[in-house]
């Protein structure tokens, strides 16, 4: 809840400026606690950390580089920067090549993922960046479904039922069928409109499937700005009726276990 958020942020803020000005002293052991516990949300975590740079600026400026691989991209984006600048200053082209590599897996931000895309390929190393991200490219895809004031987020439309790519089905304004649809977008931008057209109130699927080598626990990080379901061989794993909220990469991240051999991912 944004608006309870910033109400929550304001009162925290006057906490602390009340004791600090009163020549009080800020709870670093308990904020250390706090941002160490993965569980708590990102925004939290960061303000947390923002109180114990005022508690214990030293104890904080050693945490950052642990927050390399921290779910948090609030968190993240320092050490990645801390990274980002240690490459610009390397004795060499090979030093900064791996620190660059270093910044670009584990950065979230796109403004840094271009730092360190730039960077690399101006030293003549070549970059996939599908495949660093963990991007998945090349779907099938059906629609548009009526999703007429809303109504559609809800309705069990046929691949929801079965996974049929001979299928005809009754679309919102006839019939309609699965298509191949591979993305050349760099940031995996899987943009629909392409293959449909720029509609509103509609509904769209797209299929994919992952091998796996083994059965192992994953996640499944994605950014969306309108509403959205995910599916993992048949099973829905998250669903979200929201619309216009924005989009970012890892912006949701859905644990899930995949199993030995295909997964369908709807």
């Amino acid at each position: 809840n944004g608006l309870g958020q910033n109400w929550l942020r304001a009162a925290v803020d006057a906490i602390v400026d009340n004791t600090l000005k009163e020549g009080g002293k800020l709870p670093g052991k308990e904020l250390n606690q706090f941002l160490s516990d993965v569980s708590h949300a990102p925004t939290s975590r960061r303000l947390a950390f923002e109180l114990l740079e005022k508690a214990s600026p030293k104890r904080a400026a050693k945490l950052v580089p642990s927050f390399i691989d921290d779910p948090a991209p609030e968190l993240r984006r320092d050490a990645v920067s801390l990274v980002l600048d240690e490459a610009g200053s390397a004795p060499d082209k090979d030093s900064a090549c791996s620190l660059y590599d270093k910044a670009l897996r584990a950065a979230r931000d796109v403004d840094q993922i271009k730092v360190a895309v730039k960077a690399l390929r101006e030293r003549e190393r070549e970059v996939d960046l599908p495949r660093v991200m963990g991007f998945l490219v090349r779907w099938r895809v059906i629609g548009p479904f009526d999703n007429t004031d809303r109504k559609g987020f809800a309705v069990p439309y046929p691949p929801e039922e079965k996974i049929d790519f001979s299928a005809t089905n009754e679309g919102k304004d006839g019939k309609v069928k699965w298509t191949d649809f591979a993305t050349s977008d760099e940031y995996g931008m899987v943009d629909v409109n392409l293959e449909f057209g720029e509609l509103k109130e509609v509904v769209a699927y797209a299929h994919t499937t992952f091998e796996s080598g083994e059965a192992r626990p994953v996640q499944f990080r994605l950014g969306c700005k309108n509403a959205w379901k995910v599916w993992l061989n048949d099973e829905l794993l998250f669903a979200r009726d929201e619309y216009h909220r924005g989009m970012r990469i890892d912006q949701y991240v859905i644990s899930a276990q995949l199993k030995k051999g295909a997964n369908a991912i709807l």
